[in-house]
């Protein structure tokens, strides 16, 4: 048995319940694949893409819908060195790469406010077009539970507002084209311990100015980390808490809602209060 088929076989076997029944579950229960689509499966080549890539594979093999896939990848201007180990790991993992080439990090280099944000901002913008130029109608994302789970906390602690990460999301900017996380359900240390326990090494930040991100002092970066510091702090008094956080934005009351907003417009609860 070749080693991608040993790495496939743990994805439906030994992480059968903490991964691959998680990512099914995801894309079922949001509907993110229809029959006839084709997808972009886009590769960063960290762990989360890359596992998402493989899951993905997995999928089409059971062929319960027609659907094509694309393995994208994007180079923003990554040095030789993780280029290569993205090269490598793809091979390895028998993933079919199509990679392109972009200059995002060299023009990210003369931003100095929130790069990181705007960085993210402008690969999304070309991995859109290039899928669009391929064919595809969606892109996949491999954004997992404790990115959602980060996403809330930071909107209520420094945004002052409750909003989450949506599982997909149609794209304003790119008519026709849909953002989908298939890895919406899938908590990272589930995929930290695949990683891990198949000796994979990936890429982790492939930042042009820190590598390992260690230096980054972008602010969303740094309470991104913060949130999660504390997330696995809490876990440890309540093993459940992220699973609470997750399934309140599912459970939200109106009723005890001072005010929210929908398509562009506030709701405040005084604006029916006394029909009631």
């Amino acid at each position: 048995m070749e080693r991608y088929e040993e790495i496939e076989r743990s994805i439906i076997t030994k992480y059968r319940k903490s991964i691959w029944r998680n990512f099914v579950k995801g894309i079922q229960e949001y509907e993110m694949i229809q029959e006839g689509d084709k997808i972009a499966v886009c590769i960063s080549g960290g762990k989360d893409s890359m596992l998402m890539a493989k899951c993905f594979q997995e999928l089409k093999k059971h062929r319960k819908m027609n659907f094509e896939l694309v393995f994208l990848c994007m180079n923003p201007g990554y040095n030789e060195i993780n280029k290569e180990k993205i090269i490598n790991n793809s091979k390895i993992l028998n993933i079919p790469l199509t990679m392109f080439e972009t200059d995002i990090f060299e023009r990210v280099e003369r931003i100095t406010k929130h790069p990181c944000y705007l960085c993210a901002r402008m690969r999304r913008g070309h991995l859109y077009e290039k899928a669009k130029e391929l064919g595809c109608n969606k892109i996949a994302l491999g954004h997992h539970f404790d990115d959602v789970i980060e996403t809330i906390l930071m909107g209520m602690f420094y945004g002052a507002q409750m909003q989450t990460m949506m599982p997909k999301v149609k794209s304003t900017s790119h008519p026709g084209m849909e953002l989908i996380r298939p890895l919406y359900l899938v908590k990272e240390e589930s995929i930290i311990n695949w990683k891990e326990k198949n000796n994979l090494q990936f890429i982790q930040c492939a930042c042009k100015f820190t590598e390992d991100c260690a230096m980054c002092n972008d602010i969303d970066i740094s309470k991104r980390e913060e949130m999660k510091n504390l997330i696995k702090n809490l876990r440890q008094v309540y093993s459940n808490i992220d699973i609470n956080i997750f399934r309140s934005t599912q459970n939200v009351n109106l009723d005890t809602i001072i005010s929210y907003r929908k398509n562009g417009q506030t709701h405040n609860f005084l604006d029916d209060y006394n029909k009631k």
